[in-house]
């Protein structure tokens, strides 16, 4: 137990700091008043000429002249009656307070564009499929308004991603990992699922249709992600209920490679909606691959993790909440083909 008189003393300190502090902060407030005053009164010439740019009465501007003489120790003008010659000192401080002043002016702007959004960093950690176009489309735009917004775009597995946003070292990341209840002290994650459709190219014998069953693609050679993937393990046991062979003749780490077989005729594959919105979006009317919805449904999860241990800035969080928006509506839309048309 701490003393009574012990506990009484700690806040009678603790308000005496207070006070300290305060007077400090009003001091400060106080000298860039009189700086300002000064700098008005050198440029204009007069006193009475400063009071009317500053919208204040000329012995209010006398008195703020002679209480920065005061702080400083150093007379700065010469008084003859009503006129003021400036001394050798009062042309070096005007230099400095033009300095200070213009100094505190950007800083203020700066304050002010981070607290309206319009100025800042945002570094943000992608796995591979996002990163291709959909991330940096999505940044283009968000940052288009922004011109005092500075971005950095990572590329990495989802693990190293986590990794990433466990560091604290950047504001958000996007991947297919799910993040475990026990490490929630290092990450906040929402999580989206979203099933999964198939690529085949647009001259295949079923690309004319709008659902592609496992039992469809019997023995038919299959692109994947490497084994011991979620998506592989699910997407081989929807064959197996189907009673269909999966018969795998391409692997691959991601989902983008996988796209260059199937335009090459060699394999159909079982693909992430957002890979395959990827994929549309860059080659548009050129594209040559058809996407339909799997069954039996194969989900895929997405995650987008920030750091637990570092506040947000306004401008990251409105960055993550226009990211989350954008994923929920790409993941909620059914499967276009417009490349197939």
């Amino acid at each position: 137990m701490v003393p009574f008189w012990g506990e009484s003393a700690s806040k009678i300190k603790f308000i005496i700091l207070w006070f300290q502090y305060i007077n400090f902060m009003y001091n400060c407030v106080m000298n860039l008043q009189q700086l300002s005053v000064f700098r008005e009164v050198m440029k204009t010439g007069s006193v009475s000429a400063a009071a009317r740019n500053l919208h204040r009465t000329q012995p209010a501007i006398s008195a703020s002249l002679k209480a920065l003489e005061t702080s400083l120790g150093v007379a700065l003008f010469h008084r003859e009656g009503r006129r003021l010659t400036p001394v050798p000192e009062a042309h070096y401080l005007l230099a400095e307070a033009t300095e200070i002043l213009d100094r505190m002016a950007m800083t203020a702007s700066n304050l002010s564009e981070l607290r309206n959004r319009a100025r800042g960093t945002i570094k943000v950690a992608a796995m591979p499929g996002t990163s291709a176009f959909l991330m940096p489309d999505f940044v283009s735009r968000f940052i288009a308004e922004k011109p005092g917004v500075q971005v950095t775009l990572a590329t990495r597995s989802s693990p190293q991603i986590l990794s990433m946003i466990a560091a604290q070292s950047y504001d958000v990341g996007f991947c297919d990992v799910k993040v475990d209840t026990a490490r929630r002290d290092l990450f906040e994650a929402v999580h989206l699922r979203r099933n999964c459709v198939v690529a085949v190219r647009n001259d295949h014998r079923l690309a004319g249709k709008p659902q592609i069953n496992a039992a469809d693609l019997d023995d038919e050679p299959m692109g994947t992600l490497h084994t011991g993937h979620r998506v592989y393990e699910d997407t081989e046991r929807a064959f197996v209920r189907a009673g269909a062979r999966f018969n795998v003749r391409v692997q691959a780490q991601y989902f983008l490679p996988l796209f260059h077989f199937i335009e090459a005729g060699q394999i159909c594959a079982v693909v992430d909606a957002m890979s395959a919105e990827s994929h549309q979006r860059m080659h548009g009317v050129k594209g040559n691959i058809h996407f339909a919805n799997f069954s039996p449904e194969v989900a895929f999860g997405y995650s987008i993790v920030t750091p637990q241990q570092r506040p947000p800035s306004a401008l990251a969080q409105e960055f993550v909440e226009s990211w989350e928006r954008y994923v929920r509506e790409l993941i909620d839309a059914k499967p276009s083909n417009e490349g197939a048309k």
